[in-house]
């Protein structure tokens, strides 16, 4: 596996703005569906959105006309532009991608550390 980092995690208030970006810690030959799930305390963790390497966009339905999914392919990055932000998307926010390290290999799931929203009342 090729972790992924995280970052633009924080504070806000409800109704503010926040954007997650999320790339491969290191070299990768290719990435194919990259996502973003997010996980409250005692909650599992759910689907916020995906997007394919030929953009195909899913959001989960609590996120929808708020939240906005995007990649820069030359970058190898995935964003996650949150607006209207509120109490109840409090969580810590994960990306994952599928990611082919080589020719050879076949696409593998990974995962990044993490990164902690939290949005006040």
């Amino acid at each position: 596996q090729v972790p992924l980092v995280e970052s633009g995690g924080g504070l806000v208030q409800a109704g503010g703005s926040l954007r997650l970006s999320c790339a491969p810690s290191g070299y990768v030959f290719g990435i194919d569906l990259m996502g973003w799930y997010r996980q409250a305390p005692g909650k599992q963790r759910e689907l916020v959105a995906d997007i394919t390497g030929s953009n195909v966009i899913n959001y989960a339905e609590f996120v929808k006309g708020r939240f906005t999914i995007s990649r820069d392919n030359a970058k190898k990055t995935v964003y996650l532009q949150m607006n209207s932000l509120k109490p109840e998307d409090t969580a810590i926010y994960y990306c994952n991608a599928a990611i082919k390290k080589n020719y050879y290999n076949n696409y593998v799931s990974s995962w990044g550390q993490g990164t902690q929203v939290t949005v006040s009342s």
